[in-house]
């Protein structure tokens, strides 16, 4: 298959691309081989991205796929996508901090969160186990906020080192895995719930009989802390608010956003953007349809006014959408999960009305990102097994 990509013209080639899984399936007959080799995002030339890749970008980066010229706008001309680091399994919830100039990211599967600085491009392990944590933010002071996948709860790392849980429970029940976190303007701390973290290779499933776990045949203790082991899920997935004073309150209910993934607010703070992604181990509810989901947020903390932003199809391609972020003009930056549509995969750009106006292409899933950088105008992409980022011409609107 690979020789027979590189026969193609730059033209043909792209082609393929574009027409997604259709198009690779109709080529991958045509070759007759077994043994397939997976593209890269640009056929011609062949593209790396590591820091000892042959220059390989001119005005613009190829893989800054433009749909409206808009795109342009919030992009930097002579700025290319660059890969920072590789070796995690899954990668997940980058932030930013600013005051130590560092960046955090979740490895899931490894159960640690890893950190790379921005004065010498180090790496290092940051904090493990981390419990499987998922998202992560920081708050307005500063404080590290993540969602933890094994023990099912929301917590705060304080600046004496010590630990808050800000949520575990909701009404007498235990959450499902808390995945993406953030903080309004008002103090508050949103997150959503659903049950991606009830498997083995991210977290634990359920105790015999749960829904992860309905014929009893996994072992949750296994490899585990004492305590872990006999969670169940009980309750539905939802869109949670922590208040200044601790309450929390459901805020979206899985009727509203199903299976919800990252979120974030506009610059204003006055709309929440879910990634409604899809359904998870044990999940019997509607699960989600793959698209951003927006809610109007009320000087109360309640929603209304619920709408379909985008169902993230491009091309006729799923973008699945998983990570999220506006930058300061409003404009939404999504992760894109194209599966094996080699080519869609990375991040997309859509104005404050829900148009497209373009994309970043990786050779790899996008999980999560989030802007960072002395000037918060470095897009910072954590992306399967790798991080990667791109300099922007704009400003993400938050902290982290």
């Amino acid at each position: 298959m690979t020789k027979m990509i590189q026969s193609l013209s730059r033209r043909q080639a792209l082609g393929a691309l574009g027409g997604g899984a259709v198009a690779l399936t109709t080529v991958a007959a045509r070759a007759q081989s077994t043994a397939v080799e997976p593209l890269t995002t640009i056929t011609t030339p062949r593209r790396t991205f590591g820091p000892d890749a042959q220059p390989n970008v001119y005005f613009w980066d190829p893989d800054l796929v433009s749909v409206d010229d808009k795109l342009w706008g919030v992009m930097q001309p002579n700025a290319s996508i660059e890969r920072l680091w590789t070796g995690a399994r899954w990668a997940e919830g980058p932030a930013w901090n600013s005051v130590g100039k560092y960046l955090i990211w979740s490895d899931i599967p490894e159960n640690r969160q890893m950190r790379w600085l921005d004065d010498d491009n180090h790496v290092s392990e940051f904090r493990m186990p981390s419990n499987y944590s998922n998202g992560n933010s920081f708050d307005r002071q500063g404080r590290q906020l993540s969602a933890e996948h094994l023990t099912r709860r929301v917590v705060r790392y304080e600046h004496d080192g010590s630990i808050t849980v800000l949520a575990d429970m909701f009404e007498g029940k235990r959450f499902n895995s808390p995945n993406d976190v953030i903080e309004h303007t008002d103090g508050s701390i949103w997150f959503t719930d659903p049950p991606y973290g009830g498997q083995l290779y991210e977290g634990a499933p359920d105790a015999a009989g749960g829904p992860s776990n309905a014929a009893g045949l996994l072992n949750p203790r296994l490899g585990q802390p004492p305590e872990i082991g006999d969670y169940i899920r009980e309750m539905e997935t939802a869109t949670y608010r922590i208040g200044t004073d601790g309450a929390i309150t459901r805020v979206a209910t899985e009727e509203d956003a199903a299976d919800p993934n990252g979120l974030c607010f506009s610059p204003d703070h006055r709309v929440l953007y879910i990634a409604s992604t899809g359904k998870g181990p044990g999940d019997t509810g509607p699960g989600g349809n793959g698209e951003v989901i927006a809610m109007d947020v009320g000087d109360d903390g309640t929603l209304s006014n619920r709408r379909v932003f985008s169902d993230c199809m491009v091309d006729g391609v799923k973008c699945g959408p998983d990570g999220l972020r506006t930058d300061v003009a409003g404009n939404l930056w999504a992760s894109s999960n194209a599966g094996r549509n080699v080519g869609y995969s990375g991040v997309t750009v859509w104005a404050p009305d829900g148009t497209l106006m373009g994309r970043i292409r990786l050779p790899e899933i996008c999980g999560n990102i989030c802007f960072g950088g002395p000037k918060r105008n470095r897009l910072f992409m954590a992306a399967s097994q790798s991080i990667y980022s791109v300099y922007t011409g704009t400003q993400g609107s938050g902290p982290a």
